[in-house]
């Protein structure tokens, strides 16, 4: 017993310490690779595989993971140290910072939730639109907020209204129980005091004629017999008592109430689940349409950018038009699969607009919706300011360099100076310097100030925001994540592994270009399940550049379905983190967000795949191999 008990405590420390042991056995193990084979393929492939074991076990924060490359690329002679410092900060840094500033505008005037309120205003309270309307609200912010951010404004919104929904419920089903109860006793009472009146008369009747009823207590076979309730009694009928005994009928069956949940109803229960559960896979649609919206289509464009830096094809606006058309069909589909598995197929009931089909619960939870909004105030001069540069910037993102007409940027004698990250960082350090009270003394304006700008009522040219609402919300962390993945790629591509891997994979040449992609999208999505979604891209992104080229495939029919494809990890908590927020909040189980996001993701591949093999192909010319692919290849020659 002693030695079975001091295995099993040998067994909980090496467990508690197992990511410690990882971080030490992985470099120890994998060092005969650049001793056995003292090249710079070698060296870099060492590096590429500590790196990524570390981001995908996460025995290290993915920030310090990211880190590894800065000091193995110097000590193995892959890259120089001021090399590989150039690559944690790159033009898509400045774009971030510049969008976080507008983003720290949005939460501290409180804009986002005006948007979101109206928008969930509009669809109604019945749980079919109600749920589209929330979907359609976080869509639109997580086009231009991080997916997580997002999630964690729209979902106490959300959880206010379903926590009046279900104190709704509890109302309504207490109320019938103590409807019933009441006429019940009404009831009762009102037989009580009629049979009370029948037998008086009965009683004075039998009196007057002399006929003696029932006065004494008989004993018959054993049983006593009160007054009034004799065989006499029972047979005999004087107009007003019923020969036969009276019967009360039972009351009423109550209505349920689930003791054990904190559901009133089951239905209840799966409204919750399908409105939590909207609001993560609804962010992460977002999150695809805008080249800002999650961090791995940043690290995309990037990597991207720098690997490829004759291809000018990748901008906000063709990003937008290309994946527009994706998140609208997946968010019509999503919604469709979500409605079908938690509220049936009755899409009459949940979704009509007709005011005539409305509950008393729906009713009160527009109300509570509208007293939501109506705390909000009218709009006030901050949040007026926030949308016109909200505006603004998506406007001259478009504008920059559309393609079917020329940019603002012509107007330069200078060509290619100027990119998204111009424009982000323009306007974020105006947001630094513009008051956020009015210029001019207004009647209304004492009435538009929230409860947020106490500070700025003392400093009338206080700005919209400060360097502490910059400060946090800027995922630094990501930051150094991006600038990891950066330094890998620059170390694949000088060292000559890109090429190496390439070779490898020439016997999937007999593979058409379509297979390739959806090989690449079920292999990502897959992975993307366990690891976080930036540092699946990161590892993935090299690989399948390669695979590209050797293959002659342009790249981008394979790269731009992986890097959305990575973004579908919703299947488990641990998949991204808004599946972690709306977890938290306990309406739905793993099984449940297993069972759902399955078909989530099954529906994102199919329509990535349509995207690429329909409207991408004319707009990124991706039947033919292009020139700009072949660079890559010179350079690492050299």
């Amino acid at each position: 017993m002693r030695l079975e008990g001091a295995r099993m405590d040998l067994i909980k420390k090496i467990w508690t310490a197992r990511k410690l042991i990882l971080v030490v056995m992985i470099p120890l193990s994998l060092l005969p690779l650049p001793l056995i084979h003292p090249c710079s393929e070698s060296s870099c492939a060492y590096v590429l595989i500590v790196t990524a074991v570390y981001w995908v076990s996460e025995a290290v924060p993915l920030g310090a993971a990211a880190l590894v490359p800065a000091f193995l690329y110097p000590l193995f002679g892959v890259l120089k140290s001021s090399e590989v410092a150039s690559e944690y900060f790159k033009d898509t840094t400045l774009l971030l910072m510049g969008v976080i500033c507008l983003a720290a505008s949005i939460e501290k005037w409180n804009l986002h939730k005006r948007i979101a309120l109206r928008m969930v205003m509009i669809a109604g309270a019945k749980p079919g639109m109600l749920v589209l309307g929330f979907m359609c609200c976080t869509v639109f912010l997580s086009m231009w907020l991080s997916n997580t951010s997002t999630t964690a404004m729209v979902m106490p919104i959300a959880e206010a209204v379903l926590q009046q929904l279900i104190c709704t419920g509890m109302a309504d089903s207490l109320e019938d129980s103590l409807t019933v109860d009441t006429q019940d006793e009404e009831s009762d009472k009102e037989e009580n005091q009629e049979s009370s009146k029948n037998h008086l008369e009965l009683l004075d009747r039998k009196h007057n004629e002399k006929h003696h009823v029932c006065m004494l207590s008989e004993e018959l076979n054993g049983l006593t017999l009160k007054p009034g309730f004799g065989p006499e009694f029972c047979k005999e009928s004087n107009g007003y008592l019923p020969e036969a005994p009276i019967s009360i009928p039972a009351p009423p069956k109550k209505p349920k109430i689930r003791r054990d949940s904190q559901y009133p109803t089951n239905r209840d229960h799966m409204i919750c689940k399908c409105l939590s559960l909207s609001i993560t896979y609804a962010a992460t649609i977002g999150g695809l349409i805008t080249i800002t919206g999650t961090s791995t289509n940043l690290i995309f464009a990037e990597q991207f950018n720098n690997r490829y830096p004759e291809a000018k094809v990748i901008n906000f606006g063709t990003w937008f038009i290309f994946s527009l058309p994706i998140a609208l069909i997946m968010l019509m589909l999503t919604w469709i699969w979500l409605h079908f598995l938690f509220l049936g197929c009755n899409f009459r009931e949940t979704c009509s607009l007709s005011k005539k089909r409305k509950t008393r619960r729906e009713i009160l939870s527009e109300k509570r919706i509208h007293e939501e909004y109506q705390k909000l105030g009218p709009i006030s001069y901050p949040e007026v300011m926030t949308g016109i540069f909200f505006v603004l910037m998506t406007v001259l993102w478009f504008t920059r360099e559309p393609g079917f007409v020329p940019g603002w940027t012509s107007l330069f004698e200078k060509k290619g100076y100027r990119t998204d990250a111009t424009v982000s960082v323009l306007l974020g350090f105006l947001l630094f310097l513009i008051p956020a009270r009015k210029p001019w003394p207004s009647a209304f304006s004492s009435e538009s100030k929230g409860d947020d700008d106490d500070e700025e009522e003392e400093d009338p040219l206080a700005p919209m925001i400060t360097w502490k609402d910059f400060q946090r919300l800027m995922p630094w962390e990501i930051v150094i994540l991006v600038g990891g993945g950066y330094a890998l790629a620059a170390g694949c591509k000088v060292s000559g592994l890109s090429m190496w891997i390439g070779r490898q994979l020439e016997p999937m040449s007999g593979l058409p270009p379509w297979a390739v992609t959806l090989l690449a999208c079920l292999l990502v999505s897959a992975v993307t399940e366990f690891a976080s979604n930036p540092a699946t891209l990161t590892v993935f992104l090299p690989i399948l550049s390669a695979l590209s080229e050797t293959l002659h495939i342009n790249p981008l029919h394979t790269l731009i379905p992986a890097t959305m494809c990575v973004s579908f990890g919703v299947m488990l908590p641990v998949g991204n983190p808004p599946n972690a927020i709306v977890f938290s909040y306990g309406h739905v189980q793993i099984s449940d967000m297993v069972k759902a996001g399955f078909g989530v993701n099954l529906i994102g591949v199919f329509v990535v795949m349509l995207a690429i093999m329909t409207w991408g192909e004319p707009l990124f010319h991706l039947s033919e191999f292009p020139t700009w692919a072949l660079m890559p290849n010179v350079t690492g020659s050299l």
